[in-house]
């Protein structure tokens, strides 16, 4: 794993359940891809000088351990592949206190021309980054939460 992102669980966040809401998980995972972003070269600077940015066009939430507010929680990133226009990475939250995993947030993406709204190639800079951080991680033993496919498992 690489960058870490650490986030306190707000009170905001928290459901009738008494954890933490399942969209609130999207906001957290969102905060530690701009970290991830930022060390590609590809953050809020670079939208504003380039015109161009990363969407994300597929994502995949795992829930493994409930998150109560007050909790510290940490995240690490992996890249798990990339292109001249897309990377592949997946995120992992655990309880920072007792390193407990929380949840996974696999992401899908692609890099935008925002001024014609298409699919355009990373910079040779940016490109540059995200590969040698996928060169560093492709000796990390895969996640088992990649790649998982959604379906209702039975026991016939």
């Amino acid at each position: 794993m690489f960058q870490q992102c650490r986030l306190a669980v707000q009170p905001e966040w928290i459901d009738y359940n008494g954890h933490m809401n399942v969209g609130y998980y999207s906001v957290a995972f969102d905060k530690a891809t701009d970290v991830l972003l930022d060390q590609f070269g590809l953050g809020r600077d670079y939208r504003d000088s380039e015109n161009a940015s990363v969407f994300i066009v597929e994502a995949h939430l795992t829930y493994e351990n409930e998150v109560h507010e007050g909790q510290n929680l940490i995240f690490s990133s992996q890249v798990l592949d990339a292109d001249d226009k897309r990377v592949h990475f997946l995120h992992l939250m655990h309880h920072e206190q007792d390193g407990l995993l929380a949840a996974s947030n696999e992401l899908l993406g692609l890099h935008v021309d925002l001024g014609s709204r298409r699919a355009s190639s990373f910079s040779d800079h940016s490109r540059s980054l995200i590969e040698t951080m996928r060169a560093e991680h492709a000796s990390l033993p895969r996640p088992k939460q990649a790649g998982r496919v959604m379906a209702i498992r039975r026991r016939d």
